[in-house]
């Protein structure tokens, strides 16, 4: 199942897309670090080839 989150506030709560705030379960919690380090990883490919462009 694929959920987007949608907003988290500075207590750890999240909310996800048509969803209430919660607190998200370990394995939720786990599910999101891995898509942020997913997503840090994309942003500094685009990055590096935007900067290999621009020289």
């Amino acid at each position: 199942m694929d959920s987007v989150l949608v907003e988290y506030d500075s207590d750890g709560r999240v909310r996800f897309d048509e969803e209430d705030w919660s607190t998200p379960s370990l394995q939720e919690r786990r599910a999101i670090l891995h898509a942020v380090q997913s997503e840090i990883e994309r942003l500094q490919d685009l990055g590096l080839a935007l900067d290999s462009d621009a020289d």
